[in-house]
């Protein structure tokens, strides 16, 4: 199996340049971590999330929620600052 070293990802939100950042490392485990579950604002993406959030907890998982107020906004710099320092893995949920 073949594996990239780097790679680009483009924002689509005008970025006018690549920027360069470093691949987070995932955890091995969701065991004794926080997960965040962001929900983007599409339709029913609350059902998956819920959903989602039920199955983890129900392993022992500790679950924080955060959402976007439409899918056509970005998510405020207040809600990335706080998931960051709240959570160690993020899911963002979306459906249609």
């Amino acid at each position: 199996m073949k594996t990239m070293d780097s790679r680009t990802l483009l924002d689509p939100t005008g970025e006018h340049a690549p920027a360069n950042r470093k691949q987070t490392v995932r955890p091995g485990t969701l065991d004794g971590i926080t997960v965040g579950l962001l929900d983007i604002g599409k339709a029913r993406g609350d059902v998956f999330l819920n959903r989602l959030a039920e199955r983890l907890t129900d392993r022992g998982i500790t679950v924080k929620r955060y959402a976007k107020p439409t899918p056509s906004r970005l998510v405020s710099t207040d809600t990335k600052h706080k998931m960051t320092s709240e959570v160690q893995a993020a899911i963002i949920g979306l459906a249609d």
